[in-house]
């Protein structure tokens, strides 16, 4: 439901301006959403029907017993049968609200039979979707450009709501989403599909959703998972059976030519210069988040990167700590996520940037420390 509403300007009383609020929930997509939509309304109305019959009895024996109107209270103690009356009525009204509500959240937890499996690992700050039958994965990270981020530029439609990767799926397929994360709590949450679910380092846990309407469904993480939390957008679009076959086809076919580029380029010898500019684009993808654009981290969180003892020390270690992530820390490993060709670049942009005297790293010194 929306209300158009007239909200007057409070710097003078100008002009009004029509305001739109919206106070519902969104458009149900699947049947979980729809069914979470109808326990809403009817809990919302159950409450509304208690508030009306509640402040009703209240204020009308305020009114009709008042004193001015020369009304003596009576005293009494104790009445067995308007004790039960108050007693099962409410006890009524939770089982019929408890009944549909638990037969929804069964229904939610029942993740068998599935037509599709994907493994989801969230990352400080974004999603790692891997298709379990169709042998594609990858990273979903926001999209949102940094300038309007910034405010240096106009706002877009879907502002952190936006990604580089949406996740793809097949409508009125079931879809089981297998969670969990790499670091700190994160939850997956698309309300129009009816699902959320917390993603907990260490441990797999399950949800499902089908769609019912083919279209663009977007949502974000719902667990405060640090700095970075409102920039972990998620996208799922949805697709005829078809068009996600030819999808799935293409991202396999893009990983095969991708796997024949990453071997050509670890075997290549770069130049500084190309080194920077490509490792400055993943940079800006995987790092900027965490360490900024300035190199300068997030004191008591994210060390800085410019002027970094490491970074300027011997390359072998700087190498190892973007491979394999540190222990304890929001410092994930990059070794899945990057091929040596990215890894070299993005070393050697953070090895001579900002100051730093580092000196470049090549993709063959990347593979010989993989592990």
């Amino acid at each position: 439901m929306r209300l158009g509403r007239q909200v007057p300007l409070m710097a003078g009383w100008v002009q009004p301006v029509a305001a739109d609020w919206a106070l519902n929930l969104p458009a149900p997509k699947s049947d979980i959403a729809a069914r979470i939509y109808d326990i809403h309304t009817l809990i919302l109305l159950i409450c509304l029907g208690i508030f009306v019959v509640v402040f009703g009895v209240m204020f009308y024996a305020l009114f009709k017993h008042r004193k001015s109107v020369g009304h003596q209270a009576q005293h009494f103690h104790e009445h067995t049968s308007v004790e039960v009356i108050w007693t099962v009525i409410p006890l009524l009204i939770l089982v019929a609200m408890a009944w549909p509500a638990t037969r929804a959240v069964l229904d939610q937890k029942d993740t068998a039979n599935p037509d599709l499996s994907i493994k989801v690992t969230g990352y400080q700050w974004k999603w790692e979707y891997d298709y379990l039958q169709g042998g594609v994965k990858f990273i979903s990270a926001s999209s949102t450009p940094a300038d309007q981020i910034a405010n240096q530029a106009a706002k877009g439609a879907h502002y952190l709501l936006e990604v580089d990767e949406p996740m793809v799926v097949p409508v009125g397929k079931k879809v089981r989403i297998l969670l969990t994360s790499h670091d700190v709590i994160h939850a997956w949450w698309v309300p129009e599909l009816g699902v959320k679910q917390d993603a907990i380092p260490g441990f797999i846990r399950d949800t499902w959703f089908r769609a019912n309407e083919i279209g663009t469904y977007r949502g974000q993480c719902a667990e405060l998972c640090g700095r970075g939390h409102a920039f972990m957008p998620i996208v799922v679009v949805v697709k005829s059976e078809a068009d996600y076959q030819a999808w799935l086809a293409a991202k396999q076919a893009g990983k095969q030519a991708k796997a024949v580029a990453a071997v050509a380029a670890a075997a290549k010898s770069f130049g500084p210069a190309e080194l920077k500019a490509r490792g400055e684009k993943v940079y800006a993808a995987h790092c900027v988040a965490c360490h900024q654009a300035d190199g300068k981290g997030v004191p008591g969180a994210f060390p800085a990167l410019a002027g970094s003892r490491m970074v300027n020390g011997p390359a072998a270690a700087h190498i190892d700590r973007v491979l394999h992530g540190k222990d304890g820390s929001a410092m994930t490993a990059f070794q899945e996520q990057l091929d040596d060709a990215d890894l070299a670049a993005v070393i050697t942009w953070e090895r001579m940037a900002w100051g730093n005297t580092g000196s470049p790293v090549q993709p063959a010194d990347v593979k010989v420390l993989r592990k």
